[in-house]
């Protein structure tokens, strides 16, 4: 592929599924149905208000589905449309890239100050 083949639709994809947390929700999300809890739970350092921002981004889109169930209390749940649901393997071969060429970052807060 050359560089003047570049293609609008998959720079607007990247900027979209890479946007911060994106691609993590995205990836707890193909696990099924889930509460706004259990993704929040299933995203290490995720705030409320990034999750809730990309939730909202997600379903503009199409690619998830927010339904709110009737029980007491209310209950919401999101999941992914077949929109969302065919980025499932490429989800798996980013997961399979990582792996293969990535080192396992640290966790947040225990890097030591430089000298």
């Amino acid at each position: 592929m050359s560089l003047s083949e570049f293609c609008p639709r998959y720079h607007y994809a990247v900027e979209l599924i890479g946007r911060r947390w994106s691609g993590a929700i995205l990836r707890a999300m193909l696990a099924g149905r889930a509460g706004y809890a259990e993704i929040r739970g299933a995203v290490p350092a995720l705030s409320d208000t990034l999750l809730s921002q990309r939730l909202d981004e997600l379903e503009r889109e199409g690619i998830v589905d927010r339904t709110v169930v009737a029980s007491s209390p209310v209950r919401v749940e999101y999941h992914l449309t077949p929109k969302g649901r065919a980025l499932e393997q490429a989800v798996a071969e980013i997961a399979r890239w990582a792996e293969d060429w990535l080192p396992v970052p640290e966790p947040e807060g225990s890097r030591r100050p430089s000298r």
